[in-house]
């Protein structure tokens, strides 16, 4: 009778196991529809990216492997070389400039002052803007005859540019443009962080007779760089892969004197057809986004781990 009643236990537990470990796990139900998602939008088209840029592929052409020709050809392409810095140069304007007005715009609109809740809402009107319906305005305020930018000039007695119509002054035209529409993420995100920073610093300063300058230098600008740097990292992602704008305004020109990569790739895609040499460009493109973001990231790490050794 004891062997019978230690048996029963083992045996239901026996038959207990199988029926465990066929049951599904709960959770896939909800995995699956994102891992469709995931498969389907961003790995199945870098994946069928990668595999054009291993081929000749130009549309109404037969489909030949070629290696790495694609790539190696983009190292003696002088456009693409061109293209690169035009990028880097539209790249670092776009984000300086931004940068500084930005904080300067949040530290004027952190201040107490009448209208003040009015005056933001104005100073953000132009990021919510569309960038084409942008891109329109100020070519019409571009043009050299008509322009409102040349009149405004020569109020002033300066003489008219021609703005995007000149390949020295496409760049810069642009830059302002794109600081104009996005000076004021930068400064919603320095005014998050100036409204963080606790009010002892500023009442020890005010009590050690510190200036404004010496209050921003030493104890504004120190608190907000983490802001600053999240802001930058931001505005560098989105101005190396800028195209609505300069498109728009210029479409790469004069000739190909506001060509960035982005514009070039959708030239050498959509425009001459080369899939295959496009998709290279895609590829290069994307990891040299990542390269710029990876050396932001190890900029700011070390620039945590220097104030955490000059804290200590």
């Amino acid at each position: 009778m004891s062997a019978l009643t230690q048996s029963t236990p083992a045996a239901a537990s026996t038959e207990a196991a199988p029926e465990k470990g066929l049951r599904p796990p709960s959770y896939w139900p909800f995995v699956v529809p994102a891992l469709v998602v995931v498969l389907a939008i961003i790995i199945f088209p870098w994946v069928f990216t990668i595999w054009m840029s291993l081929n000749e592929w130009k549309v109404g052409s037969p489909t030949t492997f070629v290696g790495l020709s694609n790539y190696l050809r983009l190292t003696s392409d002088p456009r693409f070389i061109e293209a690169i810095g035009h990028t880097m140069v539209y790249t670092a304007l776009s984000v300086l400039l931004p940068l500084v007005l930005g904080t300067f715009a949040a530290v004027v609109f952190h201040q107490r002052f009448a209208g003040r809740g009015f005056l933001r809402g104005v100073f953000i009107m132009p990021m919510m803007a569309t960038p084409v319906a942008i891109a329109l305005v100020w070519t019409m305020m571009f043009h050299p005859q008509l322009g409102v930018l040349n009149y405004l000039l020569s109020l002033v007695g300066i003489p008219a540019q021609l703005w995007v119509f000149h390949p020295a002054t496409v760049i810069p035209s642009l830059v302002l443009v794109e600081t104009w529409q996005w000076t004021p993420l930068v400064m919603l995100i320095v005014l998050g962080g100036l409204a963080a920073i606790p009010t002892e610093p500023y009442e020890s300063a005010q009590i050690d007779g510190a200036n404004f300058w010496q209050v921003f230098r030493f104890i504004t600008l120190p608190l907000i760089m983490p802001f600053l740097f999240i802001a930058g990292m931001i505005r560098m992602i989105d101005a190396v892969k800028s195209f609505d704008i300069i498109f728009a305004i210029t479409q790469g020109g004069p000739g190909s004197a506001s060509e960035t990569i982005n514009i070039y790739l959708y030239s050498v895609a959509f425009t001459y057809y080369d899939l295959g040499y496009g998709s290279a460009i895609a590829v290069v493109f994307f990891l040299l986004i990542v390269l710029l973001a990876a050396v932001m990231l190890y900029a700011r790490q070390r620039m945590l781990w220097t104030e955490i050794a000059s804290g200590a």
